[in-house]
């Protein structure tokens, strides 16, 4: 039976972590070798299998060179083989395997697999989030969190949860770690096309920090800002850090 495009997310983000944690596993690779190692080969598989199970949809991947094609498409795969190579690489579990799909532009649905959680969150098969705490809990970087996101933690009070890649943080939300995701350092459309995706069938609000939404499938794939939250707090956080734009 042919696969939905729902389960074929699914089942391509949940394989790809497979591979993944195999390569690991193996240990033949160290350090930025493992991570490059990780990259190519859930990179293959992905756009392999996209292209035999969708060969009229546009592609693009982290790991792929672009081509002008999927441009003309309306329906195009957006991937990122492992999101948070570092992490991948120093054997935590903050990253992820995006698997996400726009159609002119909307990032209708996506997969995002957490393989360090042996976990798969789907844009097509939400589920319910936990209440809110009183006192709300930011997902920030790592190793540089961004001046309007701290800047807005302080303002509402917020506190501050460092972690690893950007589908991790946005998951993070939907398995009840925290209320807000805002990032203004830059990334790119594989970044986030998967997360947003997701969040957006669960029922979050998702959108740039000015307010506007997300458009994917352009020329150019940076993309400088987002915002993920659950739609409760988001007129308060868009509010809040327009004193630091």
């Amino acid at each position: 039976m042919p696969y939905t495009d729902g389960d074929l997310a699914a089942k391509l983000a949940d394989e790809a972590g497979k591979i993944l944690l195999s390569v690991r596993a193996s240990g033949l690779f160290g350090g930025k070798a493992l991570g490059k190692a990780g990259d190519q080969t859930a990179n293959q598989f992905l756009c392999l299998a996209l292209r035999e199970q969708r060969p009229d949809d546009g592609l693009l991947s982290e790991e792929e060179k672009d081509s002008a094609e999927r441009l003309a498409k309306s329906r195009v795969w957006i991937v990122d083989p492992v999101d948070g190579t570092r992490e991948y690489g120093e054997e935590r579990s903050d990253w992820a395997v995006h698997v996400g799909m726009a159609v002119d532009g909307v990032p209708v649905l996506g997969a995002v697999a957490l393989p360090g959680h042996g976990q798969v969150l789907r844009s097509d098969q939400p589920g319910k989030m936990p209440a809110a705490p009183e006192r709300l809990r930011m997902v920030v970087s790592r190793t540089r969190p961004a001046r309007e996101a701290t800047g807005v933690a302080e303002a509402i009070g917020a506190e501050l949860v460092p972690m690893g890649s950007a589908g991790a943080k946005a998951m993070a939300i939907l398995r009840g770690e925290a209320d807000i995701y805002l990032h203004s350092g830059g990334q790119y459309e594989w970044d986030s096309c998967a997360p947003a995706a997701v969040a957006l069938g669960w029922g979050l609000h998702v959108s740039r920090i000015d307010g506007s939404p997300l458009v994917y499938n352009r020329e150019d794939v940076y993309m400088p800002d987002l915002l993920i939250c659950r739609k409760e707090h988001a007129e308060m956080v868009l509010h809040e850090v327009q004193a630091f734009l």
